[in-house]
């Protein structure tokens, strides 16, 4: 059996640093998409994701993928959409098994609506505390970790 690599001290102090700061934001920008715009957070990302695929439209399947949740969190979060106007869904023209999401006009214009003070949000907790050398960093790091976790090695 292998012998387990523990943390250090200076790893461990950054990992907690990581999940602390982390968490914490994830739960302030979601305190003020729900505060000023009635969404959670998935919700957001979802009609963000929407607004940015061609003809505003996406396999259900790969919108999960996209906004990292389960299949079944993005069905859910695309039910509440739709109940509230802002997403339809319909066949998949190529695969009639297959159902794809669709970013409303009024979904659009939710977007439109809720996207500056979810800016101003992500501005204010992260990027005015940073130089733009902790960004590049931060983007660098955040790269890395990212990518090995989406594709990792074989």
């Amino acid at each position: 059996m292998d012998e387990v690599r523990w943390l250090d001290s200076e790893e461990q102090r950054a990992w907690r640093a990581y999940l602390d700061s982390t968490r914490l934001l994830i739960q302030a920008l979601d305190r003020q998409l729900e505060a000023d715009s009635g969404v959670s957070m998935l919700d957001y990302e979802v009609l963000v994701v929407l607004s940015e695929a061609p003809d505003r439209r996406m396999r259900m399947r790969d919108l999960a993928d996209a906004v990292l949740s389960t299949r079944s969190g993005a069905t859910r979060a695309v039910t509440r959409l739709e109940r509230l106007g802002w997403v339809r869904r319909t066949d998949c023209a190529d695969d009639r098994r297959g159902t794809e999401a669709e970013l409303t006009e009024e979904g659009l214009a939710k977007l439109a609506a809720t996207a500056p003070g979810h800016v101003a949000a992500v501005r204010a907790h992260m990027f005015d505390l940073l130089t733009p050398r902790e960004v590049e960093h931060l983007r660098t790091v955040g790269t890395k970790i990212r990518d090995h976790l989406q594709h990792p090695a074989s």
